[in-house]
């Protein structure tokens, strides 16, 4: 081990780890609260988003408090709920369920329809304008810490 070279250290007062929507929308918040923080975003994924293969469907909620101009941007949340339908499913066929029955946690008027990974390169464009560093391609594999129990520095 006396041989390797010294490793090449950044210096951040933040590490976020995922470049999910849960990290980035920490990054945002983190930079939105202090700029003068430095907040970095580390990517297993050869890019932003390239581990996020799935739809969903978002309340807008916490984006609304998050970026409250967002409906107004070009952003890849476009395509809103208009309609819920419920069935059981068996092996002889599908039972239609009205909407009346369900719980209303199961109503998405409101809500969009997105594909999450372009949700997150849109929200990766937001983070970088508030000067937050994302690093995609570097997996973060373990935290190293000293004897007191503190994060080690570089």
């Amino acid at each position: 081990m006396a041989d390797l070279p010294a490793r090449e250290a950044m210096e951040f007062d933040v590490v976020v780890v995922g470049a999910g929507p849960a990290g980035l929308a920490s990054a945002i918040r983190l930079k939105q609260t202090n700029p003068d923080i430095s907040v970095v975003v580390v990517e297993k994924g050869s890019e932003v988003g390239a581990h996020i293969l799935s739809g969903a469907v978002i309340d807008p909620v916490g984006l609304d408090r998050l970026l409250p101009d967002w409906r107004s941007e070009d952003s890849p949340i476009k395509t809103a709920v208009t309609d819920d339908r419920f069935y059981y499913l068996s092996a002889d066929g599908a039972l239609w369920l009205p909407n009346f029955m369900m719980p209303p946690l199961m109503s998405n008027h409101g809500n969009f329809l997105v594909s999450l990974g372009n949700v997150c390169r849109w929200l990766a464009t937001k983070a970088e304008g508030l000067g937050v560093e994302i690093y995609p391609g570097f997996a973060a594999a373990e935290v190293l810490f000293e004897a007191s129990g503190a994060v080690k520095p570089g």
